[in-house]
């Protein structure tokens, strides 16, 4: 059986997509296959070993089961390699195969946190600490993917610090209405905001240095929106491509996570030439950034001339009962529980 550990919740606003995404993780492991240790990181940034009822996770009530919480880390001893728990004056270890981190957004999907599993000498899921860190600043991957010859929609970026005034000018004369507005740095559309004139551009950028002090602005593509999940290290493998049809102007936060009237079609809705061509492009994109393990690679289809548009790569997609990544790997013939299985298998085989 082998030892795994699995890391969830995070000091990120997407705290909460995480509880959801490991609950059903959680479900899906074969117990048969692996011992789990599973240690939970509060908002405050508190790490604590785990090891009550999953149930109380996805509502954020494990954090009161205090007969279950012991504090723990995961050492940067790599010669240790090892999970430290304490339990009042008491120390012991646990020694883990692989981490399986499902954490979203900063600290846990931008680099950070695999430094510490590099140093800790232990496998984990997923990429790298570069890869990582330049998929989630979405100016650096930006840069990355145009080197690597992939179409995306016209940026512009800010600062929290810019004259807006000055910066709403050039946004206007380079990208016009509507225009997307993104914190750089953040995941689940949290701080994503859509501006028609000037005064929702201010608004949006306002609201996005809430969360970031780098702003990506993007023009608007009038497009489906398609989203395609690649899975391998040195050779990774494109699954099929997936629409969202969601029932509100643009899909954000809400629309993701709360709205149960959004609708996912798989495969889309597609020319097989152009889901192809998708399949191609997320294959080029993952390997443009050195990716390893996963990722879901996201595209818009614009409705004039078919052509495809890269908006996006989440190298730790959702992981929840109603996400696309698994569902797309699901509709090729490899369901949840196998699908988990390779993600660990890489893990071990990744060439660092």
């Amino acid at each position: 059986m082998k030892e795994l550990c699995v890391v969830f919740g995070g000091q990120s606003p997407e705290h909460e997509i995480s509880r959801k995404s490991v609950t059903s993780i959680l479900h899906h492991l074969d117990k048969n296959k692996y011992h789990i240790s599973l240690i939970g990181i509060t908002k405050k940034g508190a790490w604590y070993l785990y090891s009550g009822d999953y149930a109380n996770i996805e509502d954020g009530e494990w954090e009161k089961d205090t007969s279950n919480l012991h504090k723990a880390v995961i050492s940067p001893d790599g010669e240790d390699k090892a999970i430290i728990v304490f339990n009042g004056d008491k120390i012991s270890k646990i020694y883990p195969e692989v981490i399986f981190p499902v954490l979203h957004g900063e600290y846990g999907e931008d680099g950070t946190i695999q430094g510490l599993f590099e140093l800790s000498g232990i496998p984990y899921v997923g990429m790298g600490v570069m890869a990582s860190a330049n998929a989630m600043d979405k100016t650096s991957s930006k840069v990355v993917f145009a080197d690597a010859g992939i179409p995306q929609a016209d940026w512009v970026v800010a600062n929290s610090s810019d004259d807006y005034e000055q910066k709403m000018d050039e946004i206007e004369n380079k990208l016009g209405y509507p225009c997307f507005v993104k914190p750089a740095r953040t995941g689940s559309s949290v701080g994503v905001g859509k501006a028609h004139d000037r005064k929702e551009l201010k608004l949006a950028l306002e609201n996005a240095a809430k969360f970031d002090r780098k702003i990506l602005v993007e023009e608007h593509i009038d497009g489906h929106e398609v989203e395609c999940a690649v899975l391998g290290n040195e050779n990774p493998k494109a699954a099929t491509v997936g629409e969202i049809m969601p029932t509100v102007e643009f899909y954000d936060f809400d629309a993701k996570y709360n709205d149960n009237s959004t609708k996912l079609k798989i495969p889309a809705d597609l020319p097989q030439k152009t889901i192809d061509t998708i399949r191609k492009y997320a294959v080029t994109a993952f390997k443009a950034l050195d990716g390893s393990g996963l990722s879901r690679v996201d595209f818009f289809v614009k409705h004039s001339d078919g052509s495809v548009i890269l908006n996006e790569i989440n190298t730790l997609p959702g992981f929840t009962s109603i996400s696309m990544y698994p569902k797309l790997w699901d509709a090729v013939g490899i369901e949840y529980s196998e699908l988990l299985d390779n993600l660990i298998a890489l893990a071990e085989k990744r060439v660092k």
